[in-house]
């Protein structure tokens, strides 16, 4: 008579009753719940500190337009920021833009943060990139207010470095009024 295994006399498998099998399947589903975990809470924070800038722009080319000096709109702007370092991490720009027969000059600007990057309207002085959606907006000999917000979003979770996917790390919005 042939000695079989315990399990095997008992009508399991081989190999035991499964627990290696379920622990490789729970060792891979938990890998995915982690990752999915983590791509939720940088994709929401992107999202909020998106919604932030989309908030600040506006808020201070509409504080521009109502007569408030470029130097307070942006201490203003600065101080609505919240949880976000402008001071290490982001840039503010107020630029004050000025439709001489439909050719644009930037007629001043001020901006305070910590963030090396330049307007995408212009500089002080020279001539302005406008959108197309912004070119309506000031008539001939107006002056039409732009905020720029740059942010240097930072994930706090490392799933961007695990699955080797590059997020976007600047955000950016401008409002004009």
């Amino acid at each position: 008579m042939t000695r079989r295994p315990f399990s095997e006399a008992n009508g399991g498998s081989r190999f035991g009753n499964g627990s290696a099998q379920a622990l490789i399947e729970f060792v891979f589903v938990v890998f995915m719940m982690v990752a999915l975990l983590f791509g939720l809470i940088d994709f929401g924070r992107a999202i909020y500190e998106k919604e932030v800038l989309t908030n600040l722009s506006r808020e201070g080319a509409n504080l521009a337009s109502r007569g408030a000096s470029l130097s307070n709109t942006v201490a203003a702007v600065m101080a609505g920021a919240g949880t976000l370092n402008f001071t290490n991490n982001g840039l503010i720009i107020v630029s004050s833009v000025f439709n001489s027969n439909n050719t644009y000059y930037v007629t001043a600007q001020v901006s305070q943060g910590g963030l090396a990057v330049k307007s995408k309207v212009g500089s002080a002085g020279g001539k302005a990139t406008m959108p197309a959606a912004a070119i309506p907006i000031p008539q001939s000999n107006q002056t039409v207010y732009v905020t720029e917000v740059f942010y240097q979003f930072k994930s706090i979770t490392p799933i961007g470095t695990i699955l080797n996917v590059a997020m976007t790390n600047q955000l950016y919005d401008a409002a004009y009024f």
